[in-house]
């Protein structure tokens, strides 16, 4: 199956790079070429890593990295499958995959790793609504092993039948959602950060102290740290969406705190600086 990774952030650029290692030929696209070369870095990193670790060879690494292709051109993303993995803006979204429409056709599947946004909305304006699904991936994708698929109202059966085998060619765990606010994952997630923000807001503990605490709980990492990781703009992107689709719902209310960081520009990792700072 070959596969076009539309945007390559950190999202696209980790399924672009899950996608090429379970063998799958990838067109990992972006209109930034800086981006590209940032994409194409950071792949070679943690490939290289994976080397280090024991659970890559050379030959693997030599394979994934011919299997890739980085292009600023649409044109080239001539693919069986799209998945993308743009900013969470419907109208951008809509625009991007009405242009790859034009190039592929009926028989493509339109995969959006969209956080939030309801994949029947995505797919009511859609030239081809029974084409789309959700394939959600988690942050780093190259590592977390749960991807959601979500059907959307217009969803071809066969459509999902196809996802779920992708999801299972690139070794993922697949959980198959219908298409709700948040899904499964983000709706239960979302109070991990939002209530994390509530008790450093209220001036009850530090958020080092929070992360801290979480950590101790057994997390991985505390809610500070993870919005850091995942992009505190991501984050907070994803959460106005909720609080709207969830009719205002204060449980889902963003926070003052974060759209501070957010207005900054301090985004966590990817700018050196977010709740923590970062040697870029």
């Amino acid at each position: 199956m070959k596969i076009g990774v539309i945007g390559a952030g950190v999202m696209g650029r980790g399924i672009a790079q899950v996608s090429a290692m379970a063998g799958h030929k990838v067109v990992l696209f972006d209109i930034n070429h800086d981006v590209l070369e940032s994409a194409k870095t950071a792949v070679t990193k943690n490939l290289n890593k994976a080397i280090e670790l024991g659970k890559l060879t050379e030959d693997g690494k030599n394979a994934t990295e011919g299997n890739l292709q980085y292009s600023n051109s649409i044109a080239d993303v001539r693919v069986d499958l799209v998945i993308e993995a743009i900013v969470e803006r419907l109208d951008v979204k809509a625009k991007v995959l009405a242009d790859l429409a034009e190039i592929n056709g009926k028989d493509t599947i339109y995969a959006s790793n969209t956080s939030s946004i309801p994949l029947t909305q995505i797919a009511a304006n859609f030239v081809y609504p029974k084409q789309v699904v959700g394939i959600h991936y988690f942050n780093p994708a190259h590592i977390m092993k749960l991807v959601e698929v979500i059907s959307a109202e217009q969803t071809d059966p066969k459509v999902v039948e196809t996802a779920l085998e992708y999801v299972k060619s690139v070794n993922k765990t697949c959980v198959v959602a219908k298409d709700a606010p948040g899904f499964i994952v983000n709706r239960v997630a979302r109070h991990f950060y939002v209530e994390g923000l509530k008790v450093l807001e209220e001036n009850v503990a530090s958020h080092e102290t929070i992360d801290d605490l979480v950590r101790a709980s057994g997390f991985k990492m505390g809610p500070f740290q993870l919005m850091d990781l995942i992009g505190v703009e991501t984050n907070l992107s994803v959460t106005e969406s909720m609080y709207q689709l969830f009719n205002n719902d204060q449980k889902f209310r963003p926070n003052r705190i974060q759209q501070k960081k957010v207005q900054a520009g301090y985004y966590g990792r990817k700018t050196g600086k977010g709740f923590y700072n970062y040697d870029k």
